[in-house]
């Protein structure tokens, strides 16, 4: 095997999941050496939510690599199938979007991927620009080279099958759409995560039916949330969004499970395998403070999005306020007669909760300070002066009473 090929494999590898099949990506990327010929690198995108999150960058990653290797990566984003939905994960059928709402989410995803993709080297395509122009015989010929039984293995069919939950005829044919569009774009390999695995494989049998070369599938694993445990996603609320402020990104990336930041580690750095081991090595030992490597990573990820200087910045709010138990310099100031507040109220009022119950829980769990004193009653009284309110961990007031 050559030398750039082993290379190439080693980078494309690091991280993955499922190859299938490494034998035929060692002849594709022999072939793209020998004519010198970029392969075409597919990953699809369904617009369905205006905000990217690090979960969504595991598989921007992998791509932004391929470009370093030469090749071309086609983001293609799935303004037509996202009005179907992709039933992928899901338990009942997604509610439809319309037109409009799919093209303001895919305005807000190309302005965001261009954080980590090289926008010379990336082709965004939309998949209305073939299935627009398909007629119902081209829909009806595309839905007989695949049977029902085969789309009905797919696991979260077979749940809903067994739970008497309904299945739309869209959502059936929804994976052979998703098939159609490596058809369309000649693609030799396309990414998704784990949870695509199955779509992914009839990518390759739609494209042998159209008599193309079968393209290469690579998945990538799902990447817990806060949590450590569910993966990440906004329904969970355990995300860390990619254009987030500095010092919200920097603190969410800090309250992960210590177990969890070594898989951070190795989808979202580029630190090598070696460096990531022998730093988890000296953690175990004691050696280094679990701390210590996750500020690292925090630092790492906020420089990524948007600067070492700011990332800095954001370390030294986040020293002051947890490790110090100093106020945050842009606290948010609120004027206020001296005397006594129900607190749920106010703090409703000025929308740092949804709901009183939800202030009352906070003040249950001692979750809010005044002064860094936890207040234990839901009326309080303030004196003339400053004083400092945290709510949580992220939201800080000065109060400024008269």
């Amino acid at each position: 095997m050559k030398k750039e090929i082993k290379e190439a494999l080693e980078i494309i590898k690091r991280g993955i999941v499922d190859l299938i099949s490494e034998e035929e990506l060692i002849k594709k990327l022999e072939r793209s050496y020998r004519k010198k010929r970029p392969l075409k690198i597919k990953a699809g995108f369904d617009p369905t939510a205006p905000d990217l999150h690090l979960g969504h960058t595991v598989l921007l990653r992998k791509l932004k690599q391929f470009q370093n290797l030469g090749h071309e990566v086609y983001f293609l984003i799935g303004d037509f199938t996202g009005m179907i939905g992709d039933p992928t994960g899901r338990s009942e059928t997604r509610p439809a979007l319309t037109k409009e709402q799919i093209l303001e989410n895919a305005k807000t995803y190309e302005e965001q991927v261009f954080k980590i993709l090289d926008p010379k080297k990336t082709k965004v395509t939309f998949n209305s620009q073939w299935f627009s122009k398909m007629s119902v015989e081209d829909v009806i010929r595309l839905c007989a080279k695949y049977t029902v039984a085969r789309i009905l293995e797919r696991e979260d069919f077979k749940k809903r099958l067994e739970s008497g939950i309904p299945i739309c005829i869209h959502e059936l044919i929804y994976p052979l759409f998703q098939a159609y569009d490596s058809v369309a774009l000649e693609a030799d390999i396309e990414l998704g995560g784990t949870d695509q695995l199955f779509n992914l494989l009839i990518g390759r049998d739609i494209q042998k039916e159209y008599g193309q070369e079968p393209q290469v599938v690579i998945t990538l694993p799902l990447l817990e949330g806060l949590d450590g445990v569910q993966k990440m996603s906004k329904s969970f609320g355990n995300y860390v969004g990619i254009m987030e402020p500095p010092f919200e990104m920097y603190g969410k990336i800090m309250s992960i499970p210590d177990h969890i930041m070594w898989k951070y580690y190795l989808l979202l750095t580029d630190f090598s395998e070696e460096e990531i081991n022998e730093m988890k090595e000296k953690v175990e030992k004691g050696e280094y403070h679990p701390k210590e490597a996750k500020k690292k990573l925090a630092r790492y990820i906020v420089s990524q999005f948007h600067s070492e200087e700011k990332a800095l910045k954001a370390e030294e709010e986040f020293e002051r306020i947890f490790a110090k138990r100093e106020m945050p310099r842009e606290a948010i100031t609120i004027e206020l007669k001296a005397g006594k507040i129900w607190l749920p109220g106010f703090l409703k009022e000025q929308g740092f909760v949804k709901s009183s119950s939800e202030a009352r829980r906070l003040i249950s769990q001692r979750a809010i300070d005044l002064n860094k004193n936890p207040i234990t009653k839901e009326e309080i009284e303030i004196p003339p002066g400053e004083h400092f309110l945290k709510i949580g961990k992220k939201k800080f007031v000065k109060l400024v009473v008269s």
